[in-house]
């Protein structure tokens, strides 16, 4: 099972959700999210099976039925009518049981909760493969419950609320939670951050180009010199 660890514990780095390489600050995470999906300059920062406890019910499903049988054989006569009754019921408990669990199993084994330094993405199926894509742009909250049994073994829900369609989605069995939305949240935070700053630096370009061609119209119209001309320009240039 894939996990994301510490990866700044051993130099003492401080915590960042995302380096400016693009790099897990915290969390590194062992490639499962095949490398051909991803985009352009993005890096998988957690990339996850579900958690062991999906697969708790069934596996209680099968024991109990198989001690069912267990009792059925002690508790009743051979070649009778109980024996076979609840014989033929237990055994078909038995075998509906090993299928939820080999379904569960294939469903841990195919399904991947991955967050990127782009987006979240939920992908499942053994043959044909599906996936939720949820753009960081497009998280407005993240949210995590867990129950009293959930907590003790660190597994949980995960809900994101998007600007998308969906509008809320919950993403079941995540390990660590918690930790999960922690990341999150500092990945959100680290794309509004570096969007605030694109946005600014077109504005400052824009007012600057505006001022240049005023200036020129200026120089044109013979109310500033050559000299007082590139003065201004250079003083402009100097603040992008």
């Amino acid at each position: 099972m894939h996990s994301f660890r510490d990866a700044n514990e051993d130099r003492g780095a401080p915590w960042s959700a995302v380096g400016r390489r693009g790099r897990a600050g915290k969390y590194r995470v062992d490639m499962a999210y095949p490398r051909r999906l991803l985009n352009d300059h993005e890096t998988v920062v957690v990339d996850l099976h579900p958690h062991w406890w999906c697969l708790v019910k069934p596996i209680a499903l099968l024991i109990a039925a198989m001690a069912a049988s267990i009792v059925v054989l002690l508790q009743t006569d051979a070649r009778t009518l109980p024996r076979t009754a609840l014989g033929w019921a237990c055994l078909g408990l038995i075998v509906a049981a090993a299928c939820w669990l080999v379904a569960r199993s294939l469903r841990w084994v195919t399904t991947n909760f991955v967050i990127t330094t782009q987006r979240v993405i939920d992908r499942w199926g053994v043959l044909s493969k599906h996936s939720t894509e949820i753009p960081l742009e497009r998280v407005n909250t993240v949210m995590s419950s867990q129950g009293i049994l959930e907590r003790l073994f660190g597994v949980g829900d995960l809900v994101i609320e998007s600007g998308g369609e969906a509008g809320q989605q919950r993403f079941a069995d995540i390990r660590n939670p918690n930790r999960v939305k922690g990341v999150l949240h500092g990945l959100v935070h680290d794309r509004q951050h570096a969007t605030d700053q694109r946005t600014n630096g077109t504005s400052s370009t824009s007012n600057v180009a505006d001022q240049l061609e005023k200036f020129e119209g200026m120089l044109r119209r013979g109310s500033l010199t050559q000299d007082e001309f590139d003065a201004q320009k250079q003083r402009l240039l100097e603040q992008l």
